[in-house]
């Protein structure tokens, strides 16, 4: 298995360790310049993702989609893979059902052996909230889940940010129980 990094703001989420896929985090995998954005989806590819967990609203930030670039990629190199548009709104929290739907489809797609990508825009605020409640529903309570997610994003370039990044997110993990 490739456990390489496919950007330096990625991390892999290694305990509790998923009994069939591996489950990677971190930023929006794509780029604005069309060579870069090829150039960068084709490092998500190489780490073997096969599954995007995107969190980002539809036209959000002016973000250039990577769904059918992503898919063409894909069927060029004989690769099945998923892209799953799950939006929770920037610097926002998701309604309970809205975050046991997303924490269900991770645990689906690992059980069937995907690598699940989850990201949002910089992979900090979303996404480490999306992350620290599925570590709380896999057994590590919230301020540990917490602190995990600190220790793994420690060598990245935002690695001294606070991950999830508001308070309402960090609340959000400290009392997930779904």
């Amino acid at each position: 298995m490739n456990w390489t990094l496919p950007t330096p703001d990625a991390y892999w989420v290694t305990s509790p360790t998923p009994t069939n896929g591996r489950l990677l985090a971190g930023e929006y995998p794509s780029a604005k310049d069309p060579a870069a954005a090829t150039a960068k989806l084709a490092r998500y590819l190489d780490s073997g993702v096969t599954f995007f967990l995107d969190l980002t609203e539809a036209g959000e930030y002016h973000l250039r989609p990577y769904a059918a670039e992503i898919q063409q990629m894909a069927v060029a190199r004989s690769l099945e893979v998923t892209h799953r548009r799950m939006p929770i709104p920037d610097m926002g929290t998701p309604p309970a059902a809205d975050m046991i739907a997303i924490l269900d489809t991770i645990d689906t797609a690992l059980s069937q052996g995907e690598t699940v990508y989850v990201h949002c825009f910089g992979g900090i605020g979303r996404t480490g909230t999306v992350i620290g409640c599925w570590l709380a529903r896999h057994g590590l309570p919230g301020k540990q889940a917490l602190a995990q997610i600190a220790a793994w994003r420690a060598g990245t370039p935002d690695g001294q940010r606070p991950s999830p990044e508001t308070a309402a997110q960090r609340q959000m993990v400290i009392n997930w129980t779904g």
